[in-house]
Parts: C-alpha cells; sequence; structure tokens
C-alpha cells in the first residue's frame, strides 16, 4: 500500500504547510492549522485522462485564432446585467451570500429559466424539499429540462454528468462536496479546494458554465481558502437584509465583464421578482413633506440610480456630538459637514448628525454630496427640499460645486421618474446637449449659491 501523505493546512485561508505552526504565516492567524490526508490523485475520470493526454506546445498570440461563442441569455436580466451580458461558455461563476438570503432560490430560478439542458445537484436538500421549492415559481410549469440531482461525491457527480451531458451545471453547495482525492471532511480547506478545482477543470475542458453556491464566515468572507475566489472566473454577492424583501446582487470579480454592475431582486412567496426599475423602491412614498429629505442622482455600474438621502440634525444632549451614517462613508460625512461649517457658516459643531441610505444600499458615488449636504441643512433649519429636486454634484473642500461623469444619463433618469428640477455644477453644463431635456437645469459653481436659491 502506498503511504499515506499528511499535511497541514490554515482554516482561515487555506496555507499549506509541511509541519504544524502556531501562527500562520499567510493570514497571521493564531491556532488555525489542522492535519489533513493527502492522497495522489486517482484516474477514475474519463474527461481528466483526456486531458492528461494532450500535449500543448507555445504559439505566437499573432497565430492564436479566437471564436466568438455566443452568451447563454437567461429570462433573468437582473444576472445577465451583473454577469456582462449573458453566461459565458466555460465560465465558473461562484455565487456567495449569508444563509436565507435566497441563494438556492436564485440557482433554483435560473437553472428553471434556462432553456438548455440544466443539472442540479444539491447537497444541502432532498429532491422532494427542491421541488416544494420548484412548485412555488410559475417558471417550474414550464421548465421541461431541468434534471435534479441530490449528490455530495464529486465522483458519483461526474458519473451521471457523462450520462445527461448537460449544458449548464449548478452545485449548491460546494463547501457539501467531497472528493475521494482528499481523505478529509467535507468542507475542509483541502476538501474544497480539490473539488473546486475538479469543477473548473470540466468547466473549462468541456465549454459548460457552472455555477458554485458559496457560504460565507461570521466575518462576511467566502468560507474556505482565499484561493477559491482566485480560481473561479467571476464572483457574485448576493446581499441583503433577510428580513427586509429587497435583494441585490453585487459583481466583487468578473473576468468577462465590469465588476461594477449591480441586480435587485424583491424577494416574494413565489420566488425573487427582478426590480427594473430600482429607483421606485429607493425613493419612499411620502403623504406629507418632511425637512432632512432630499433625492440624489447616482450610478451603479452603467445603471442610473436615484437615491433618497436622509438626514436628521438635533442638538447634542450627551455632550460629545455623534455623527453615524449608513450606507454613506463616515469620514466623507465628516469632511462635507465641516465645509458646511467653514464656508456656509452653518453651526454644526454641537449638533447630532444621522445620515442615511434608503433601502438599505451603500453609495461610494460622490455625485450625492450635494444631495447629503441638501438634506443636512433641510434637517437643521427645518425647511423642507421639494420632491421634484434632484441633485447631482460633487462638493470639494473649498465649498465649489465639481462637475460628475456621465451627467446626461443621472438627468435623463431624473427627467423619466417626474422630477421637474436638478442641481448640477455649472462647469458641466459644456457636456450636456442644448435642448434635449425638458427638466428645468440649475448650475451652481458655489455650494452657498445652491442653498441661496433652494432655501431664499
Amino acid at each position: 500500500m502506498a503511504k499515506s501523505k499528511t499535511s497541514f493546512f490554515c482554516q482561515n485561508c487555506g496555507y499549506e504547510s509541511a509541519k504544524w505552526l502556531g501562527k500562520c504565516p499567510s493570514c497571521s492567524e493564531w491556532n488555525t492549522f489542522v492535519e489533513e490526508k493527502v492522497q495522489p490523485a486517482s484516474s477514475k475520470n474519463e474527461w481528466r485522462q483526456a486531458s492528461q493526454s494532450k500535449s500543448n506546445r507555445p504559439t505566437l498570440v499573432t497565430e492564436i485564432t479566437t471564436e466568438k461563442t455566443p452568451r447563454i441569455t437567461s429570462k433573468n436580466a437582473e444576472l445577465n446585467r451583473v454577469l456582462g451580458g449573458g453566461i459565458v461558455p466555460g465560465a465558473v461563476v461562484l455565487i456567495a451570500g449569508e444563509p436565507g438570503i435566497g441563494k438556492s432560490t436564485l440557482m433554483l430560478q435560473i437553472a428553471i429559466s434556462v432553456q438548455q439542458k440544466v443539472l442540479y445537484v444539491s447537497g444541502e436538500e432532498s429532491e422532494q424539499q427542491i421541488k416544494m421549492r420548484a412548485d412555488r415559481m410559475r417558471e417550474a410549469l414550464s421548465s421541461q429540462e431541468c434534471y435534479v440531482l441530490s449528490e455530495t461525491s464529486t465522483e458519483g457527480i461526474f458519473t451521471q454528468i457523462e450520462t445527461l451531458k448537460p449544458d449548464l451545471l449548478v452545485i449548491d453547495s460546494v463547501q457539501t462536496l467531497h472528493s475521494g482525492q482528499v481523505d478529509s471532511a467535507a468542507g475542509s480547506i483541502s476538501q474544497v479546494k480539490q473539488c473546486t478545482s475538479e469543477m473548473i477543470k470540466y468547466a473549462k475542458e468541456t465549454a459548460t458554465p457552472v455555477f458554485l453556491v458559496g457560504h460565507i464566515t461570521k466575518d462576511g468572507a467566502i468560507a474556505g481558502p482565499k484561493v477559491l475566489e482566485h480560481m473561479v472566473d467571476t464572483v457574485l454577492q448576493f446581499e441583503g437584509d433577510r428580513h427586509l424583501t429587497y435583494r441585490i446582487l453585487r459583481t466583487t470579480k468578473n473576468r468577462f465583464g465590469s465588476t461594477s454592475e449591480l441586480g435587485i431582486y424583491e424577494m416574494l412567496s413565489s420566488g425573487l421578482r427582478e426590480v427594473s426599475n430600482p429607483s421606485e423602491i429607493l425613493i419612499s412614498q411620502k403623504d406629507a413633506d418632511i425637512s432632512g429629505v432630499a433625492i440624489g442622482a447616482t450610478l451603479e455600474g452603467n445603471r442610473p440610480l436615484l437615491i433618497e438621502i436622509q438626514a436628521l440634525v438635533s442638538n447634542a444632549a450627551y455632550g460629545t456630538p455623534q455623527r453615524t451614517s449608513t450606507g454613506f462613508d463616515g469620514k466623507r460625512l465628516n469632511m462635507l459637514l465641516a465645509v458646511l461649517e467653514k464656508r456656509c457658516g452653518f453651526r454644526l459643531g454641537l449638533q447630532d448628525v444621522f445620515l442615511n441610505m434608503a433601502g438599505g444600499i451603500k453609495v461610494e458615488d460622490p455625485a450625492i454630496d450635494l444631495a447629503v449636504c441638501a438634506a443636512i441643512v433641510s434637517s437643521l433649519e427645518e425647511i423642507t427640499v421639494s420632491e421634484k429636486v434632484c441633485f447631482a454634484a460633487e462638493v470639494g473642500l473649498g465649498g465649489e460645486l465639481r462637475t460628475v461623469n456621465r451627467l446626461d444619463a443621472r438627468i435623463a433618469e431624473a427627467e423619466k421618474l417626474g422630477f421637474e428640477e436638478i442641481y448640477i455644477s455649472k462647469y458641466g453644463m459644456k457636456a450636456l446637449e442644448n435642448g434635449k431635456h425638458t427638466i428645468k437645469v440649475h448650475a451652481f459653481s458655489k455650494l452657498n449659491q445652491v442653498f441661496g436659491e433652494l432655501f431664499g
């Protein structure tokens, strides 16, 4: 019998060592090394034998021929947007999120909606449980080529793949898979790395797209070795509060498209509904005008959004004033407060300031600076901002208004949603086409000029 080989793996980052270490040299965590058996690779899979028999040779980059393979387009427009136009053949996509956020529901909807042969492999649920979820979805009635397999062994999965030959493979989840080539428990660092490696090799050699569902740790990072994110082609984060109805699908890595796209869904009893116009959910409906509310025009990827900024300014009753922001950078909030006090004369040094981005979205676009300042001053002076007014400008340290990119798209989105006025920097006027927009555009160069026009 061949002698079994053992190695020590860091359970936090996947670093491999020949001996036990107290501190990981890679991630600096203590007491994370666990001994695991590593067996030599077996040659049971036919597709792996075929890959080993291939002989590659170096080729000049000018001699390499490429074929334009069309992407697989699903009926899920939000997923197509996030992936950059559709599913790329041979791509490996890792989707991660908190428990109960809706990862399995999203994957099942995709498997049902794609008009091709799909194999949905679940290591967490039985076939009956998956059928119960599919019955709640209206799309399940029209699906004829979605096959379900409840299996955790990669050898068993590849046996069924050889028989079925699917056009799309979904694995839910990669932490439940177990490969016979590694003698350790499912979910361990070596098992996750080995199983993912086998799935990637299968995807690349057969041009079959593979979706992997991944768990996350209590810190919000994807469970398993960090190299897992480097191995796959695309990493998607499924975010949101599971107690609320809206979910956000965000790209953190994409070899075939932009990493700044955003997809928004609404969780219903019948599954996830695509939100084609996110601005409607990011702007709350109010019965009366309220001070401290302003609308800012932002961009998420190529998609313009109008988001509601809510501010509350009150006297500091407990000594040191509080500065709290939700969905907005706290340091940038402090900078804007300093500009308002130094350049515009508003006394905010003894005031508590609370800022919130409605809808639970996190915004990093500096174009909402003017809207944030307008909401803060509105709450401080108890003067409401008209619900037909929005803002799109960056605020500098000198109190000047700076122009923002893709101003035409922001103005067009505001016009489409029925806004009548928009405040921008005058330095962005030359980029606008005269007479193209019917919305009234106010252009100023200083922050105090905006407040003079807005509040009088």
